[in-house]
């Protein structure tokens, strides 16, 4: 987390260096006593619900077993930050209160503790320099987008989603995201956005149905591990990148296929800037 702050800090800096009035007196977040607010929000009526979790910098631990539709707490020190919860038909948001009141320091708290209920639901999840640990697999996940700034995320789906997710979207920045276990997420298509950074995405897990996986990321490293019984081909493209294989893969110009004992197959587009890519095939 202190990471992160500091991040922030050379982000402002650099930022406003490149102004005309450049002044390293910048205003930080105003702290005082710790303040929890408690989360408890009941499933709608609606077959399928839609969860949306809005936060800016801070600490987001998001799992199963919740009661209702979500519940837990957020606790902060920062009084602006307070979240609030509003629900729109069948729509829940908990959002963070103000953010711009100047640069976090290390001693700000923001700590998200969540836990998700049985429902079939859409779940998005928007957050800016945060340290991020979903575990989300058995959740009934019929969508999931997450976007996130300068973030260290990791999401794993331990059991499978019962349902069929239409969509797995992922959009970061200069971040370190690992996505484990994809397998059991359901998805039919996923599509990863990234900058530069360092993503990590296994596949394992029981792949329950053939899915397509577009990628497009800048000058980082991505690590692609495919499970030996999954059939998969991974087309290539983009700028000045290093692609290494481990494992048996064969290749015919910028496509790489390996075979597999599955039913399911994964279909993965990778558009890659200067950066290097590693195929595992595990």
């Amino acid at each position: 987390m202190k990471r992160l702050f500091a991040m922030i800090a050379v982000l402002a800096l650099a930022t406003l260096a490149c102004g005309p009035n450049f002044d390293v007196n910048l205003p930080t977040v105003k702290v005082g006593p710790d303040e929890t607010v408690t989360i408890a929000e009941a499933a709608p009526d609606a077959k399928v619900a839609k969860v949306k979790l809005e936060m800016g910098a801070g600490n987001l631990t998001l799992a199963g077993g919740g009661d209702g539709l979500i519940s837990g707490t957020v606790t902060t020190n920062v009084a602006e930050w307070k979240p609030t919860v509003t629900r729109d038909g069948d729509t829940v948001t908990v959002s963070q209160g103000n953010s711009d009141g100047g640069i976090p320091t290390n001693d700000v708290k923001n700590a998200w503790d969540l836990k998700l209920g049985e429902a079939p639901m859409q779940l998005v999840v928007k957050a800016g320099a945060y340290d991020g640990k979903m575990e989300l697999g058995g959740l009934a996940l019929r969508r999931l987008a997450i976007s996130d700034g300068a973030a260290s995320s990791t999401v794993n789906f331990a059991d499978p989603n019962p349902e069929t997710m239409s969509l797995l979207r992922y959009s970061t920045g200069a971040s370190t995201v690992t996505l484990t276990n994809l397998g059991n997420a359901g998805f039919e298509e996923m599509i990863f956005d990234g900058g530069a950074g360092t993503y990590t995405l296994d596949f394992g897990g029981t792949l329950m149905r053939d899915g397509t996986v577009n990628i497009k990321v800048g000058v980082c490293t991505l690590t692609l591990l495919l499970p030996a019984d999954t059939p998969a081909e991974v087309n290539v493209s983009g700028g000045l990148n290093t692609v290494n294989t481990e494992g048996t893969w064969t290749s015919a110009g910028d496509t790489y296929e390996k075979s597999g004992s599955g039913a399911s197959r994964l279909t993965i587009n990778v558009d890659i800037g200067a950066g290097t890519l590693t195929l595992v095939n595990k």
